[in-house]
């Protein structure tokens, strides 16, 4: 604790807000609880719609942005999940209040999450995420870069807590709405870029993907984890993203 400390001093003043000191002290104490075993980092694409995530019911993963829509279908919730864009937190914060699952946020959103007053519950962890980068946080107390992807920050989380393997599913890297990276636009109908026609559906606010940009980070993730003797692979059932090794989603049950 002491140590995690030590290094929020180099953070902003903001830094010692009560709610970063409590983020800091419940992100220590995550740091390698799950050393040595594997995690499944699920992304929202379409291709969620063919992949058997009762697979996954017994298995750790980390769920991203509104994968909570999916959760009555099937079943059970993910162990984590995590959001650190403002437009998603903003639109979507009476429904990360209702979920009793950890989460994690990035500390600049903490006024969107409640903008009505209130305290963080038990389950809320503040990121000290930026858009500075390139960098592959391995404390996740420290400052994440984003690289243009929740993903990104969920694989930090990952190596963070200790995990062995971090395998990608639902991580398309494909959209069918095309468009400067980054430009917000509003949704004029069913969202074709998620599982869920619902996920970003008419009247959402949301940017657009920057793939490049989350392809530089994802080359990082995959060093940090390679230079420790860990992996990243990707499981996702026809994903186009070529960064990490690939493999049968249906092999890794056998």
């Amino acid at each position: 604790m002491r140590n995690a400390l030590e290094r929020a001093s180099q953070w902003p003043l903001a830094t010692f807000h009560p709610w970063r000191r409590e983020s800091i002290r419940r992100l220590a104490a995550l740091k390698d609880i799950h050393k040595g075993e594997r995690c499944f980092i699920i992304g929202n694409g379409p291709s969620l719609k063919n992949t058997d995530i009762s697979k996954l019911k017994d298995e750790y993963t980390f769920g991203m942005n509104r994968i909570y829509l999916a959760f009555p279908d099937w079943g059970f919730q993910t162990s984590y999940l995590a959001s650190v864009n403002s437009l998603v937190i903003e639109q979507c914060y009476k429904d990360f209040q209702q979920l009793e699952i950890p989460k994690f946020f990035s500390w600049r959103s903490r006024d969107l999450l409640y903008p009505d007053g209130g305290e963080p519950d038990a389950h809320t962890h503040f990121l000290h995420t930026s858009y500075e980068g390139p960098k592959f946080a391995q404390d996740a107390a420290g400052r994440l870069w984003e690289g243009a992807t929740v993903t990104y920050v969920c694989l930090q989380l990952a190596f963070h807590m200790g995990f062995e393997k971090a395998i990608l599913i639902g991580v398309d890297h494909s959209f069918a709405t095309k468009g400067k990276a980054n430009k917000t636009i509003v949704s004029q109908g069913d969202d074709p870029n998620h599982f869920s026609a619902k996920y970003f559906g008419k009247g959402f606010k949301w940017q657009l993907p920057d793939l490049d940009t989350s392809e530089l980070a994802y080359l990082r993730a995959r060093q940090a984890y390679e230079n420790v003797g860990r992996q990243v692979i990707d499981a996702t059932v026809g994903g186009k993203l070529t960064i990490f090794p690939k493999v049968e989603y249906d092999t890794l049950f056998e």
